[in-house]
């Protein structure tokens, strides 16, 4: 999806105004579908941008279902890209992530949908499930 229009139309499409800094994370993002990315990361890639800046960017694709934190047991938070039920309402990333103990690459199992229920008198709000292991790449070496 590296198209600028696409892109573009994406922003437009979640009511996000089309900046210069939105553009790049968008971008790199879809560069990186299915993978969770942590501010550092993000900031490194994009040369050491603004980090107040990136903070908001990132603040503000998650308010609007744009991307979800990848949580992956490491203590560092990480953010992927939703699929395109998500809104700013509701985000439908229940599933499983799974984290690489060899390369630390964490990566969304969309296909691992989770549904679980509370017990009487409890409210659940979220659930996380992170496997760990090593990934596909680092598992053949």
């Amino acid at each position: 999806m590296n198209n600028d229009k696409e892109i573009n139309n994406l922003l437009k499409r979640y009511n996000l105004r089309v900046t210069a800094v939105r553009k790049s994370v968008l971008n790199l993002f879809t560069d990186h579908l299915k993978k969770g990315l942590s501010h550092n990361f993000i900031e490194k890639a994009l040369n050491n941008s603004d980090r107040v800046t990136l903070y908001r960017t990132l603040k503000s694709f998650e308010e609007k279902g744009l991307i979800h934190e990848a949580n992956d047991g490491s203590g560092t938070i990480k953010y992927a890209l939703c699929s395109s039920a998500c809104n700013h309402l509701q985000h439908f990333d229940n599933h499983a992530h799974f984290y690489c103990n060899s390369c630390n690459e964490t990566f969304c199992l969309d296909n691992t949908r989770l549904e679980f229920s509370a017990p009487n008198g409890f409210q659940l709000t979220e659930t996380q499930i992170v496997m760990k292991g090593l990934c596909n790449n680092c598992a053949v070496k």
